[in-house]
């Protein structure tokens, strides 16, 4: 049975990432005290703990909403989120299990599956196993540390749908590198590992900065 905090936790997060939640969205204790059974005390830990991972901001005498993320914002997490990300894929190429990388190339045909041009595209599936095939990364680098600061970066592709801003020619550019990296770490290539992550998330990092200015430009005409 889950704690309260944790199920609390799980709401607000699940929602924010599906867009109940928009980005400015007032997070209210009592409301979601109410529509989660629990008491105000755990909304608070919960807002606490989501607060330090970026998606929340709580303010004196206005409360908790979802952060609305600037360029700025995304082009500071994006960068950290690289530097991170990489450090973990060079540890990983020295660590990883060969049958964590078979698991990540059989992700790579599920990834290109799920993303695939006509009716039956399923990118948010596609997110999901990407999420995947990260974490087998993050998980090889076998590193606490890491792990927890990242924690405070990985979670903004999944609130702003990146990959539904990706164009065909991002997505394949990102089933490349998926590619890419799997062989580094076959071969135990830290140096290419580090080079293929940076490249991937650098990428990642341009068309989400390029939508965003869109959708702003959208908006104010």
């Amino acid at each position: 049975m889950p704690r309260a905090v944790d199920r609390v936790y799980s709401h607000i997060r699940d929602s924010i990432v599906a867009g109940t939640y928009a980005p400015g969205a007032h997070l209210g204790e009592a409301e979601i005290a109410d529509l989660t059974a629990t008491s105000r005390t755990p909304v608070r830990e919960a807002l606490r703990q989501l607060e330090m991972e970026g998606l929340v901001e709580v303010l004196p005498h206005k409360g908790a909403h979802v952060y609305r993320w600037t360029a700025d914002d995304l082009d500071e997490i994006y960068d950290l989120r690289m530097s991170l990300e990489a450090m973990a894929a060079t540890r990983a190429a020295a660590r990883i299990d060969e049958k964590d990388i078979d698991r990540m190339a059989e992700l790579c045909d599920l990834m290109e599956e799920a993303a695939s041009d006509g009716a039956e595209q399923r990118l948010d599936l596609m997110a999901q196993l990407n999420d995947e095939f990260h974490a087998i990364v993050r998980t090889a680098a076998a590193s606490p540390r890491l792990m927890s600061m990242l924690g405070a970066v990985i979670q903004l592709p999944l609130v702003m749908r990146t990959f539904h801003r990706y164009a065909p020619v991002d997505l394949a550019r990102s089933h490349a590198h998926h590619r890419d990296l799997v062989a580094a770490l076959r071969a135990a290539d830290a140096t290419w590992a580090d080079s293929v992550m940076r490249a991937h998330v650098r990428a990642a990092k341009h068309v989400l900065l390029q939508s965003l200015t869109a959708d702003e430009t959208q908006e104010s005409s």
